[in-house]
């Protein structure tokens, strides 16, 4: 498959009343694995092929989507694959001074998934009925994408 054969596009999406273009995390994503391949074809001298694509989506893809996941809800970026009724949620989830959100998307952005973020706010005393409901909102398992890769 081509490159060109694997573009998803770009949309508009509205945000704080002006238009916005849309990304792909798949086109973002197809661009990251391109430039891991070029970096570690130029560190081992020759050309590494679909190899270092695939060592990329192995490595990488996981978190990377999850990443994009929260550039959408923060406001900082929308994404196609995502509700686009969800972006920016973030500003909405937010309280004045709002350190617990705040620890939560730590914690998302270092890879944690929701039960790990459930067993730290319970050894923290943390309040589980706040927590539980930022994960439901955040939903983080939405950034859980095939990632689709050519061979």
């Amino acid at each position: 498959m081509a490159v060109g054969d694997w573009s998803f596009g770009t949309s508009a999406c509205c945000a704080r009343g002006s238009v916005v273009q849309s990304s792909s995390v798949y086109d973002d994503g197809l661009q990251e694995a391109l430039r891991h391949k070029w970096i570690e074809s130029q560190k081992r001298g020759m050309d590494l092929g679909s190899a270092a694509m695939a060592e990329w989506y192995y490595q990488f893809w996981g978190i990377y989507c999850r990443n994009r996941l929260l550039e959408h809800v923060s406001g900082a970026k929308p994404y196609t694959e995502f509700d686009s009724g969800r972006f920016g949620l973030i500003s909405k989830l937010l309280h004045e001074r709002d350190l617990l959100l705040d620890r939560i998307l730590d914690r998302a952005r270092a890879g944690n998934e929701n039960l790990d973020i459930i067993i730290w706010a319970r050894e923290w005393g943390l309040p589980m009925d706040r927590v539980i409901a930022i994960l439901e909102q955040l939903d983080l398992n939405r950034a859980r994408m095939d990632p689709n890769f050519p061979r």
